[in-house]
């Protein structure tokens, strides 16, 4: 039964990936496979990467299905979330460590607090203020980002075409009101294993 369940969650996985190109990309990654400066393989390879990671944290429990976002970007995997213990924590670095093709693994993963609504909602208004700030700029590829704020923290993932353009991205970040770190994992395209020429 168990390995059933697994299944249907991997085939809804794969098939929902299959969706088209949109705003979301060819699958699903959050970047835009016209402008995403990865070859269509290794976007492909980040994708199944991606999805084999967020497979084996959701078989492990089903409760990680909202609480635990992943990023693969050129082999490089970025964890954000919340769990209810450091042990948890550690379980799914082990996780994402142990999936095919993982070059490093970056886990920002907070260990779970009292709800508080007042703190949610900043953190709602930090990411769409900074995801605003980004679209706005011509200078920034705002489709190659992803952002999320917890506790006035703003972690920000994505690939950069240059380094003016990250410095910019962190630049936008450290202005919005209220925030307290930024914590930027951005690639710049020349760092990247293979390139789209």
């Amino acid at each position: 039964m168990k390995n059933r369940l697994l299944i249907l969650i991997l085939i809804s996985f794969i098939l929902s990936g299959c969706a088209g190109v949109g705003s979301k990309g060819l699958f699903g990654t959050g970047v835009s496979v016209a402008l995403d400066p990865r070859t269509v393989g290794t976007q492909i390879d980040d994708s199944i990467m991606q999805k084999s990671i967020s497979a084996k944290i959701l078989a492990k429990d089903k409760k990680y299905f909202l609480s635990v976002k992943t990023k693969v970007l050129d082999g490089k995997i970025f964890i954000t979330g919340k769990v209810d213990s450091p042990e948890e924590k550690l379980l799914i670095t082990k996780l994402a460590w142990e999936t095919k093709g993982a070059r490093s693994v970056r886990n920002d993963i907070k260990i779970k607090e009292n709800f508080n609504f007042k703190q949610s909602a900043k953190d709602i208004l930090i990411t769409s203020q900074l995801r605003t700030a980004l679209i706005v700029n011509k200078n920034i590829k705002a489709t190659n980002y992803q952002i999320d704020t917890y506790k006035k923290k703003i972690y920000v993932y994505g690939i950069a075409l240059t380094s003016e353009e990250k410095d910019l991205v962190i630049s936008e970040a450290k202005e919005i009101l209220d925030v307290e770190d930024v914590i930027a994992s951005i690639i710049l395209v020349e760092d990247l294993r293979i390139q789209r020429e």
